[in-house]
């Protein structure tokens, strides 16, 4: 579904992705997690080329990422993107968040849209929320209404960067449920994130980032229960404790 390979991106004289390789299977779920600074989130950005990679090569579905145009356009309706920072229109209520998209870049009729959107808005669990305009909700309801937003394109692969970052704990739980929901119903999904306990209950692969280079791959208990690098088994020492 996704393949990258020799990538490489570079910030001024900072060389932050260095000659990455990764194959995500479609209906696979694939956490990065590793130290801030590791290149995750740039690696996630440049899989739908919110960040333009230097060299190197990335296909979806077989077909080279577009550098521009209506073929990038297509190619970002069909891989929806998950923020930190929600992202919502917050002049728009959180029905019309949901129902944009659809109706822009796919053409869908109001009605719909509509339909599609309160189905969603219920199956992350806010449906009660939809008119409501995104400020007067808690950030935990501010993500899932983003989530739904991406969900109403109906896409191919689904990416999030570090989609719990900006929430308040207790709200975290609520949007990994739904994440997690998303994972069992087979959603392709590239997750960077910094929730350990996510990354083995729902991931199927685990990536460990360092330095801008993959260290180490593998199935979340193998990983967690016995890292085969030093790097890994010292990151886990420290997260794992606190």
């Amino acid at each position: 579904m996704i393949r990258v390979r020799g990538l490489n991106k570079w910030f001024g004289e900072h060389h932050v992705l260095h000659d990455v390789d990764l194959d995500v299977a479609r209906g696979e779920v694939v956490v990065v997690i590793g130290p801030s600074g590791s290149g995750k989130s740039t690696l996630c950005r440049c899989l739908n080329r919110l960040e333009a990679a230097d060299s190197g090569e990335i296909l979806v579905d077989g077909v080279p990422v577009p550098a521009e145009g209506r073929a990038l356009a297509r190619l970002r309706a069909d891989v929806g993107m998950v923020f930190q920072n929600f992202n919502l229109f917050q002049h728009k209520t959180v029905l019309e968040n949901v129902m944009l998209a659809p109706m822009k870049v796919r053409g869908v009729s109001r009605a719909e849209a509509e339909r599609t959107a309160h189905e969603l808005l219920a199956r992350v669990g806010i449906a009660e929320q939809a008119g409501k305009q995104p400020a007067r909700l808690s950030g935990g309801q501010q993500q899932r209404a983003a989530i739904a937003r991406a969900l109403a394109m109906r896409p191919k692969a689904m990416l999030f960067d570090e989609p719990t970052s900006a929430l308040d704990p207790e709200m975290v739980g609520e949007v990994l449920d739904v994440m997690t929901g998303l994972a069992a119903d087979g959603m392709t999904m590239v997750v960077v994130t910094h929730e350990m306990g996510f990354a083995r209950r729902a991931a199927d692969r685990v990536v460990f980032m360092d330095g801008g280079r993959i260290v180490e791959t593998g199935e979340p208990n193998a990983f967690f229960d016995s890292p085969r690098t030093d790097r890994a088994r010292d990151f886990l020492a420290k997260v794992l404790t606190h």
